[in-house]
């Protein structure tokens, strides 16, 4: 962590945080760097995202102007016999946990990814396209080494690397996954992103490419047609606002999940006088654990069914609602996510937050494209009523979250977190290590997690013995105590405007990563 006063991005990977910065030194802004980095991001974390992917970006100008860009995955317009679909299971395991998934053409919604970056960057960006997405095209040409989490990943997620021959050619050109220290080649997707740049990304929805990509779905088991494609929007929304201590936290809100119950949580957190509490005490641990479990409850009683209701944000967070669930607190004794976050400040006062994801890649990689399709459908996550049981035409509700505290109405933190299920509690654990605790950065970001997820409250390498015995002797819920940190507690990439009008940041190391400033 340094301190710069001109620009500054924390990202996943060095590659995708140097793409940003390169713009900076251009000229280029927040959007520009943003831009950059996660076109960079589907050479360089190919097992996190995809141009084929969903994500969102929030964005603070220096105009003082807020917006959030859905360009999340969208279910198909309409759906096949069950029995013609292409859908099968995978289990991937961490170490500590095992998650299952499903993967198969018909696990893929419709993509926005890649139309998405560029609309923002149309929007807000100042350089040329061509300029934005030379990093991104350089990479892939060239080849970058694997390193270690990239290693990591690919290891995880071999079923599905090794799924077919496209995927092979990419991932394990030798027989086996790239390990660390190999190089990573991906010239079709060079060739396609060169096409993108000359062409204009909605031939991703509406040419070649996809016409390739909807004749192999309706040919071998996928739900995808030509209208879904064509028919795909990225939709501006306005950030969900709520209050935190003194600090106004702008979020990604519904149909998304992941903002709301982030807001949710803090507003349960707002009641408690943490300074009656030792920080990663048992009783500190067991308040975040009641916490998670009860915005779990709240999530099923009273949001997932409503989440395209017009009001939902107000209902959900409204002060009746919390209020049930704060009794149920008092009243308490005192996995993976193939996701990647980028965040970036720039000294005009922009800020840029955006956290795309490809689930873990569906296995099938368009042909000659090098771009492996999301498997959005095959998420438990973004399912919550069964597997091909969503509604048609929808856009998925996503946890990711990413999120700007604004201080005085400049942004002041800026942060968002890969992980599925445990985004929204690794960015409360950080908001709250800042804000309560008052750590250093730093030290917010790297100090032990904790999540609740399946009855089984999980708590990362780190924590005291004592604090870990203490909680089991309450004997009130099952604990899985971590031998080591781990990539499932999330990956909370930040950066920060210090008082003297710095800019500071950190990349989680959990997820290798990378804070650089010019």
């Amino acid at each position: 962590m340094n301190q710069t006063n001109h620009g500054a991005i924390a990202a996943g990977h060095e590659k995708t945080a140097t793409a940003g910065i390169e713009m900076l030194q251009l000229g280029g802004n927040a959007f520009d760097a943003a831009t950059a980095a996660v076109l960079a991001s589907f050479v360089v974390e190919p097992m996190l995202t995809s141009p084929a992917g969903g994500g969102f970006l929030l964005a603070h100008t220096e105009a003082g102007e807020n917006t959030l860009f859905d360009f999340f995955t969208q279910t198909p317009l309409q759906k096949r016999p069950r029995s013609e679909v292409e859908f099968r299971d995978i289990n991937l395991n961490f170490g500590g946990a095992i998650q299952t998934f499903h993967i198969g053409k018909g696990s893929i919604a419709t993509p926005g990814n890649i139309l998405g970056i560029t609309q923002v960057h149309q929007k807000l960006g100042k350089l040329p396209f061509h300029i934005v997405a030379e990093p991104a095209i350089n990479y892939a040409e060239k080849g970058v080494e694997v390193g270690e989490f990239s290693a990591y990943c690919l290891q995880l997620l071999a079923p599905i690397a090794l799924s077919n021959q496209d995927s092979q050619q990419i991932f394990a050109p030798n027989g086996q996954v790239l390990q660390q220290g190999d190089r990573l080649v991906l010239k079709d997707l060079a060739e396609t992103l060169k096409y993108l740049v000359k062409y204009g990304c909605q031939e991703f929805y509406t040419g070649e490419i996809a016409h390739e990509l909807i004749r192999d779905c309706q040919q071998s088991g996928g739900y995808l047609t030509l209208e879904d494609l064509k028919s795909y929007q990225v939709i501006e929304r306005k950030p969900l606002v709520t209050q935190y201590r003194d600090r106004q936290i702008l979020t990604n809100p519904p149909p998304s999940s992941g903002g709301i119950l982030l807001c949710f949580a803090l507003q349960l957190l707002s009641q408690t006088d943490l300074s009656k509490l030792e920080f990663g005490s048992s009783q500190h641990l067991e308040l975040l654990a009641n916490i998670m479990k009860i915005t779990n409850q709240a999530r099923k009683n009273s949001y997932d069914s409503h989440i395209y209701q017009a009001d939902i944000a107000e209902q959900f967070l409204s002060s009746s609602n919390l209020e049930i669930y704060l009794q149920t607190l008092k009243r308490s004794p005192n996995k993976w996510g193939s996701t990647t976050h980028i965040s970036v400040l720039d000294e005009q006062g922009n800020a840029a937050t955006v956290t795309t994801s490809n689930g873990e890649g569906s296995g099938y990689v368009i042909p000659h494209t090098g771009i492996m399709m999301n498997n959005m459908l095959g998420e438990d996550d973004l399912n919550p009523f069964g597997f091909h049981q969503w509604t048609e035409n929808c856009r998925l509700s996503s946890m990711m979250s990413p999120t700007i505290l604004l201080k005085d109405g400049q942004p002041e933190i800026v942060l968002g977190s890969g992980g599925s299920k445990r985004i929204r509690t690794a960015i409360l654990q950080v908001i709250s290590n800042l804000l309560d605790w008052k750590m250093p950065l730093s030290s917010a970001i790297s100090c032990p997690r904790c999540h609740w997820e399946d009855d089984l409250f999980n708590i990362e390498f780190g924590v005291a013995e004592s604090t870990i015995n203490a909680l089991q002797d309450l004997g009130e819920f099952p604990i899985n105590s971590w031998n080591q940190q781990n990539m499932f507690f999330g990956g909370v990439h930040t950066v920060m405007k210090t008082p003297l009008d710095g800019i500071i940041g950190a990349g989680d190391r959990r997820r290798c990563g990378v804070f650089l400033s010019c």
